[in-house]
């Protein structure tokens, strides 16, 4: 019996630790953004097992409870009312979309709970200021305005813009509206395409037929992929220009042969830019885990992961929702790494850095 205890408690001993901090994502790790979404958390989990691996926060490990919501808003709304009544988790983390995210809101009012780093660039989650909502990444609408700055300076007056029939979509052509009030023009035509299924019969002749030499395709993944590959169907040369939604490894992929000169805005620095000591550590931890090259999203993740750790531990060792939402809005100055990111009361925007990058020959982005 001695023996058996003994042998019981060394197995304990080394048994592993059971998480005690719980962040929940919902997220589509299936469906049209599953690509973008699971190197986003490829790149988030980068810079959590790290810290882990060295004891956690204060002593205690991060979990992620993870559960798919397929890219639909009422599943990604049911998801983080499980998340936060039923696996009480601390806090919410990296999920994925404008609609989501708008239906998710409610519920972190109830339940005083933060959601850090939402993977979507919606204005409306930056004006007014939701107090529940930190957000890490910059604007669609400054990404869209940054485009179509950007095509003017090339020369490019006829720019299509094709857009989601969503409040995603609605976003990115606020910011569209910007850049084309700002360099006095209008846009070619102006096209609105179902979140689901895109109707490229109808979307194709009407860019056809307006002559743009480009086009601003504001949508998610295989919306824009394939709305690219129907316009190279249709020998099209026009430029094609979309956001950081898909600034992903997956959505070249899904480009295929139609990958080449495709421009994605981007809203972090070059992800081999080593000028950035953020951009380093997530190469030398990608490389030591035998991943690879990092990619945009994968970024876009661990960038979101310091500031979700830098929140935990700037709520104490016994961290509670309120606390942690108390130490998220303290975080006046927060160096990332070479980016600096602040909150308080009345911002919770986080970055607001923009660029542009484009796919080359190699299948890689450029700058």
């Amino acid at each position: 019996m001695k023996k058996w205890i003994v042998a019981a408690a060394a197995a304990l001993a080394f048994a592993p630790a059971f998480a005690q901090i719980l962040v929940g994502q919902t997220a589509g790790f299936s469906g049209p953004v599953a690509a973008g979404v699971k190197e986003a958390t490829e790149g988030a989990r980068l810079w959590i097992d790290a810290v882990n691996a060295k004891g956690g926060v204060h002593g205690q490990r991060i979990e992620l409870v993870q559960m798919d919501d397929k890219f639909e808003p009422p599943l990604a709304k049911a998801n983080a009312k499980v998340l936060i009544e039923e696996k009480n988790v601390l806090v919410l983390f990296l999920n994925r979309g404008t609609p989501h995210t708008e239906g998710i809101i409610p519920l972190l009012e109830a339940n005083g709970i933060a959601l850090v780093a939402p993977s979507t660039g919606a204005m409306v989650l930056h004006q007014p200021v939701k107090k529940y909502v930190f957000n890490v990444r910059a604007t669609y609408q400054r990404e869209a305005e940054k485009a179509v700055t950007h095509l003017r300076t090339l020369g490019i007056e006829r720019i299509a813009v094709v857009h989601a029939d969503d409040s995603f979509g609605l976003d990115g052509l606020e910011g569209a509206k910007k850049g084309f009030a700002k360099g006095g023009f209008a846009p070619a035509v102006v096209i609105k395409a179902d979140r689901g299924k895109p109707d490229y019969k109808q979307i194709i002749p009407a860019i056809l037929a307006s002559q743009a030499q480009a086009v601003l395709w504001i949508a998610s993944g295989n919306g824009v992929s394939d709305g690219v590959k129907a316009l190279r169907l249709a020998r099209s040369a026009a430029q094609v220009v979309t956001l950081s939604n898909n600034a992903s490894t997956g959505f070249i992929k899904s480009l295929g042969n139609d990958a080449r000169g495709v421009i994605v805005t981007q809203v972090f620095p070059y992800e081999r830019s080593v000028a950035f000591s953020f951009v380093k550590d997530a190469m030398d931890l990608s490389k030591a885990k035998g991943l690879g090259d990092v990619s945009p999203a994968m970024l876009e993740g661990f960038a979101a992961a310091r500031v979700l750790v830098e929140g935990l531990r700037r709520a104490g060792p016994k961290p509670t929702r309120a606390s942690v939402v108390a130490a998220l809005e303290g975080m006046k100055k927060f160096d990332l790494g070479g980016l600096e990111l602040a909150y308080g009361p009345d911002d919770h925007t986080g970055l607001d850095f923009a660029d542009l990058s484009i796919i080359g020959q190699d299948g890689k982005f450029k700058r």
